[in-house]
């Protein structure tokens, strides 16, 4: 009996090898928390691009992949400074997307995703060498308006998937009237399995317990999916043909180098760095009851960067740590590298078989965008806990409201910038991110800091 406890106590610990069932178990808790914010991105961008049925499954599956080798990196350091050697679950960042899309408006493509990731990568690891000595330009209203700024940003594209997105039409035989009816974006089919989806989300993360709560946003894409098989929504055309077993191939999209995209994601890189240390901190705090050291935060920082540059040479998609994954570590104190293994490695599975990249394509739009609205409600409302952990004084409010809104307000006033060179539009006017955090950094540095802030 005391044998039984003392190896379940090893969840609490990052070395041992814990009970194999109870470890299985916690691993696929964290795949079901992150698996629809990995896959999401990917489809995304696929269709911003309109990328051929075959690249769309390849370009999932390299993201998948990647994501599991970047956590397994993570959870085995090289050497003293390659890898943060903790708890932690990497996937495709939602922080990129805004920029990514309007990579792919200017007829980029995958392969100026891929270039601007390699320079982004090795930014990222010139910031985790100085990590310990830029940490106190980053105190939480910079690291909140950032957060909080991102999730903004990424309302639209959540609305325009419930609507169905712009490129998005069906063909639905209605039989009570015989008729044949497109359905095209903004049609009352798509707002209603969008609607139904958000509500299942909605209803499950209230009401429910366990892992039913945990997996609200898969369960309800599941319904979601069910409800638009009846609406004939859903085909399979395309799943047949796609292998069993594949590996991501090396350069499949290949390498440009476009110098406004590269500057574009090379400051999100910067930017996600330092938001990397707040989820090392709160991991390390909420698990281990400790601060993170100055190595594992360099290490982590470093393999990010690296990880980064090699997802962008085999085809993924930009990753980052997974702040839903860090809550599960704060709630459970479950920290045990065999448990987060097995996360990895079951990640590594689903990417390495394209049927299962294939079928994920057939979600339709509508069933995305009723699902994930609330995963970027939940992002800027994560900033702006951050935002209150600083304290909302007149000082703060001001650095968060005036960086938030001329970064908002730029990338949604589309004929803003229309006079400048077309980089600087794609730089500052695309992605609300990049102004806001010049702006914060800036306000954070110039307004005074009155006495009670002191």
């Amino acid at each position: 009996m005391k044998t039984i406890q003392s190896s379940r106590e090893l969840l609490f610990q990052f070395h041992g090898r814990p009970p194999l069932g109870a470890a299985v178990s916690l691993a696929l808790q964290h795949l079901v928390a992150m698996i629809v914010g990995c896959v999401t991105p990917p489809i995304i961008i696929a269709g911003a691009i309109g990328l051929p049925q075959e690249e769309r499954v390849l370009l999932i599956q390299a993201s998948l992949v990647m994501s599991a080798v970047c956590t397994l990196i993570q959870l085995f350091p090289i050497g003293k400074y390659f890898g943060a050697g903790l708890p932690v679950i990497l996937g495709v960042s939602f922080a990129y997307v805004p920029s990514m899309q309007a990579i792919a408006a200017s007829g980029g493509g995958v392969s100026a995703i891929a270039g601007a990731m390699l320079v982004g990568g090795i930014i990222a690891i010139l910031v985790g060498v100085f990590a310990k000595q830029i940490r106190a330009l980053f105190p939480p209203v910079i690291t909140g308006t950032v957060v909080f700024t991102i999730g903004l940003s990424l309302y639209p594209t959540a609305i325009n998937y419930m609507a169905g997105g712009t490129a998005n039409t069906y063909e639905l035989v209605v039989e009570t009237k015989g008729l044949t009816e497109a359905l095209v974006y903004g049609s009352w089919q798509n707002w209603l399995v969008a609607a139904l989806t958000l509500a299942v989300v909605i209803g499950l993360n209230n009401f429910a317990k366990g892992i039913c709560k945990l997996a609200s946003i898969l369960l309800g894409m599941i319904f979601g999916y069910v409800v638009a098989l009846f609406f004939g929504m859903v085909s399979f055309a395309d799943v047949g043909s796609a292998a069993w077993f594949s590996l991501p191939e090396f350069m499949h999209f290949g390498l440009t180098f476009d110098l406004s995209a590269c500057i574009a994601l090379g400051l999100l890189f910067a930017i996600n760095s330092i938001q990397a240390i707040g989820d090392f901190t709160a991991t390390t705090i909420g698990g281990m009851d400790r601060e993170p050291t100055d190595r594992e935060l360099q290490g982590g920082i470093i393999a990010y960067g690296a990880g980064n540059i090699l997802t962008a040479l085999f085809g993924g998609l930009p990753t980052a740590t997974y702040s839903q994954n860090v809550g599960i570590v704060g709630s459970n104190k479950v920290v045990n590298r065999t448990v987060f293994t097995l996360a990895g490695g079951f990640l590594l599975l689903a990417g390495v078989c394209p049927r299962f990249a294939a079928i994920l394509t057939t979600i339709p739009q509508c069933v995305l965008g009723g699902a994930t609205i609330t995963v970027f409600s939940s992002i800027a409302m994560t900033g702006m806990k951050l935002i209150a952990s600083g304290g909302l004084t007149p000082r703060n409010t001001t650095v968060v409201g005036l960086s938030a809104a001329l970064g908002v307000g730029l990338s949604q006033a589309s004929a803003a910038l229309s006079q400048f060179p077309a980089a600087v539009t794609m730089i500052f006017g695309k992605s609300p991110v990049v102004i806001a955090t010049i702006m914060a950094v800036l306000l954070n540095i110039i307004l005074p800091i009155d006495k009670t802030e002191k």
